[in-house]
C-alpha cells in the first residue's frame, strides 16, 4: 500500500486519508474516489489529495477485519458488520468469557497493522455485550499478513462464551441470638438478585442455629434437592475447622479451600457434597457490591470447574475497591487519636407541607427549631459543624447567629435533598474522618444521642457506617466515613444517604428510640412535638 499525496487525476480508486470539501460536495475520510469524484474535484480546482492506494496484493481494511473475525469462529459469539476497519464481536448468550492469551498474542504479533482486543479472562458478560474487537490500523493490509492472522486464529479457539445454565440453589443462613430477621431477609433478596443474571433461583431457604450439626443437616437437605448450596454463617469463618467448613465435612462433603486472595471475599469456603458445589459465602456478599464470591459463583453456574489452584491464582487483580467502607482492608489506625467526625446539618428544605411557613423557624421552648438542633450538634463531641442553607437562607442564618459553625449555601436546594448533602460534604475540611449527617427538623435528638453515635463510630475503628434506629427500624442521624464521600456525589434528586447505607456491608445500628424517627413535616406533627408556628415561622 502506498500512502501520501497523489494527483487527483490519478486518484480513481484511492482511499482518502482526510475529508475533502469541494463546493457543496463533501467527501468523508476513508471514501474511495470514483471517476465522478475525480471530475468534481478537478472542476473545483483541487489537484492533490492525501490518500492510500492499495497494491494488487492488498486487502482493504473492512475486508481484512471481516476475514480475521470469521476465522476466529468463537462459540456463542457473533461478528457484526465491518466498518472503518473494525469488526466488533458480541456475546449471543449471558455467561463467562474465556480467552486464550497465547492465541490473541499470536494474532497481535503478526504485524502492527492487525490488532485484536478482548475482555479479561472469566469476565461475566450479558447477551449482546461486546467481548472483542478486531481493528485494522491502516486503510489496507497485505493479504499474506491477513492469512497469517487467520492461521493463528485457527490454531485453537481464541475465545468463547460459556453460557450460564439456570441452577436450583439451596440457601442456608445460620442464626445466632441477636441476629435480626431483617438482615437475613435482605441477604436472601440480594442473593436472589445475584442469581437472576443466570436465571438461577433459590428453591428453598433454611435458617438453622449456628452450630455444626444443625448446619450440616441443613446442607445435606439442600444438596439433596438442589444443584448448588450457598451457606451464610452467622459468624465469619476464622479457621478450617470453624462451623461452616466443619458442617460441610460432617454432612459427608469435602472442603477443598478455606479463604481466597481476593478482598473483599477473603473468607470464602469452597466445598462439595455428592458432586454438587457447596460454598461458604463471605459476609461481604450480604452486599450487592462485587466481591470474590461473584467470581466463583458465576464460573460454577456456567459449568466451569473451580479448583483450589484457580482460587490461589486470583490474587493478581484480587484487590477490589468496590466496597467504599474498606478502601484499605483491615488496615489499623495510624494513631490512637479519636476519629474526627464533623456535623453536617441539613437546613435547606422548603417545608412544602407546612404551607407558607418554615418549620425550621418554629418556636421550640423559646428557640427556633434550627437553632435548637444546631446548638445540640455544636455541643456534641463533633470536631466541627457545617450547616447547609437554601430556602429562606437569610432568615435561617439569622436564627443561627452567634453559633460556632460554618454556613454554606446550596443554590440548588429546590432539586432535593441530594444537592444539600453534596454541598455539606464538599465543605468539610481534609481532616474530617467522617460526617454525621443530621436533619434540622428532628427535635427529639439530643447531644447525648449524637455522642453515642460518634462513640460507636470510633469503637468500630472509624470505618463503618453508623445509623440511628427506632425499634430496629432505620432512622436518622447517620455517620458516613470519608471513604463514602465519593458515593455521595452520585446521588441525585430528593434522596439522602439511604441508597448508600442500604447497599453497604458494614452498618452499625444504634438504638435511639422515638427520636430517631421523629421529624416534623406537617403542622400537626410539629405541634405534637411541642413546636409553635408563629411570627418566626412566617
Amino acid at each position: 500500500m502506498r500512502f501520501g499525496p497523489i494527483a487527483v487525476r490519478e486518484g480513481q480508486g484511492a482511499i482518502l486519508a482526510h475529508a475533502v470539501v469541494a463546493g457543496e460536495m463533501r467527501l468523508r475520510k476513508a471514501h474511495r474516489l470514483t471517476a465522478e469524484d475525480v471530475e468534481a474535484l478537478l472542476k473545483a480546482g483541487i489537484r492533490e489529495v492525501v490518500a492510500a492506494v492499495l497494491e494488487e496484493d492488498d486487502l482493504d481494511e473492512d475486508t481484512a477485519a471481516a476475514r480475521i473475525a470469521k476465522a476466529l469462529g468463537a462459540a456463542h459469539v457473533e461478528a457484526r458488520a465491518p466498518s472503518t476497519g473494525r469488526v466488533n464481536l458480541h456475546a449471543t448468550e449471558a455467561g463467562i468469557f474465556l480467552v486464550d492469551r497465547h492465541v490473541i498474542d499470536a494474532i497481535n504479533g503478526v504485524d502492527p497493522a492487525i490488532t485484536i482486543a478482548t475482555l479479561e479472562p472469566y469476565a461475566t458478560v450479558e447477551a449482546g455485550q461486546m467481548v472483542a474487537t478486531v481493528k485494522i490500523i491502516p486503510f489496507g493490509v497485505a493479504e499474506n499478513l491477513v492469512a497469517q492472522a487467520e492461521t493463528a486464529c485457527r490454531a485453537r479457539e481464541a475465545f468463547s462464551v460459556r453460557p450460564f445454565a439456570a441452577r436450583s440453589v439451596g440457601l442456608v443462613q445460620s442464626v445466632l441470638p441477636g441476629v435480626k430477621a431483617s438482615v437475613l431477609d435482605k441477604t436472601a433478596r440480594i442473593t436472589e438478585a445475584r442469581l437472576a443474571r443466570s436465571a438461577s433461583r433459590i428453591s428453598e431457604e433454611l435458617r438453622p442455629p449456628h452450630e455444626e450439626e444443625s448446619v450440616a443437616r441443613a446442607i445435606g437437605m439442600q444438596a439433596d434437592a438442589n444443584d448448588m448450596v450457598l451457606v451464610f454463617g452467622a459468624s465469619a469463618v476464622s479457621d478450617e475447622d470453624d462451623v461452616v467448613p466443619a458442617a460441610i465435612r460432617r454432612a459427608g462433603g469435602q472442603v477443598s479451600r478455606v479463604g481466597m486472595p481476593v478482598d473483599p471475599g477473603n473468607l470464602l469456603v469452597l466445598g462439595s457434597l455428592r458432586g454438587k458445589p457447596v460454598l461458604g459465602v463471605p459476609g461481604c456478599a450480604r452486599s450487592p457490591k462485587l466481591n470474590g464470591f461473584d467470581w466463583v459463583l458465576d464460573r460454577l453456574i456456567a459449568g466451569i470447574e473451580v479448583t483450589p489452584q484457580d482460587i490461589a491464582g486470583m490474587g493478581v487483580g484480587g484487590l477490589l475497591m468496590e466496597i467504599p467502607t474498606r478502601p484499605q482492608p483491615r488496615e489499623a489506625s495510624s494513631g490512637s487519636a479519636p476519629a474526627k467526625v464533623w456535623g453536617v446539618l441539613l437546613a435547606a428544605g422548603q417545608s412544602r407541607r407546612m404551607g407558607p411557613q418554615n418549620k425550621l423557624l418554629a418556636d421550640f421552648e423559646g428557640k427556633p427549631l434550627v437553632q435548637r438542633t444546631a446548638e445540640r450538634l455544636a455541643a456534641s463531641r463533633a470536631a466541627g459543624l457545617v450547616v447547609v442553607l437554601g430556602h429562606q437562607a437569610e432568615a435561617v442564618a439569622a436564627a443561627l447567629e452567634g453559633l460556632d459553625l460554618r454556613a454554606v449555601r446550596n443554590e440548588d436546594f429546590a432539586t432535593g435533598l441530594a444537592s444539600s448533602l453534596k454541598a455539606g460534604i464538599r465543605s468539610l475540611p481534609p481532616s474530617a474522618d467522617a460526617a454525621l449527617v443530621m436533619l434540622a427538623d428532628m427535635p427529639g435528638v439530643t447531644t447525648a444521642d449524637l455522642d453515642r453515635l460518634m462513640e460507636a463510630f470510633s469503637a468500630a475503628g472509624g470505618r463503618s457506617i453508623v445509623r440511628a434506629t427506632h425499634n430496629g427500624k432505620r432512622g436518622n442521624p447517620v455517620i458516613l466515613p470519608r471513604a463514602l464521600f465519593s458515593e455521595v456525589e452520585r446521588l441525585e434528586g430528593d434522596t439522602g444517604a439511604r441508597p448508600i447505607v442500604e447497599s453497604a456491608a458494614d452498618v452499625i445500628d444504634v438504638e435511639l428510640g422515638p427520636a430517631a424517627s421523629l421529624d416534623v413535616d406537617t403542622p400537626e406533627a410539629l405541634q405534637a412535638a411541642g413546636g409553635v408556628l408563629g411570627p418566626r415561622g412566617l
